[in-house]
């Protein structure tokens, strides 16, 4: 699994936010969908295979444990960690929806 820093992430990259509902709905990456860590197992098949899968959370411990998961359930080559997840991101001045 590949890691990249807040500010690699493509602006319309298929972005999935491990976070819990409720940490999510205080702020989150603009253009991420909310698959929290624990449902992921359950609802893999919501993410596309066709296309890279960036993982955040808020610091990025959760959305490596999520891409270690689908590495070994799909395959790995298109799985990438956000290293440093939301909180980063909002440091980085980067949009979040709250």
């Amino acid at each position: 699994m590949r890691s990249v820093n807040v500010t690699e992430v493509p602006e319309n990259a298929q972005l999935i936010d491990v976070r819990e509902p409720d940490e999510y709905a205080q702020g989150h990456a603009r253009g991420a969908i909310n698959i929290p860590m624990s449902e992921f197992v359950g609802r893999i098949g919501e993410i596309s295979t066709e296309r890279d899968v960036y993982l955040i959370c808020k610091l990025g411990g959760r959305s490596r444990e999520c891409g270690e998961y689908l590495e070994q359930a799909r395959g790995g080559e298109r799985v990438i960690n956000v290293e440093g997840g939301t909180e980063a991101w909002r440091e980085q001045g980067l949009p979040i929806v709250e």
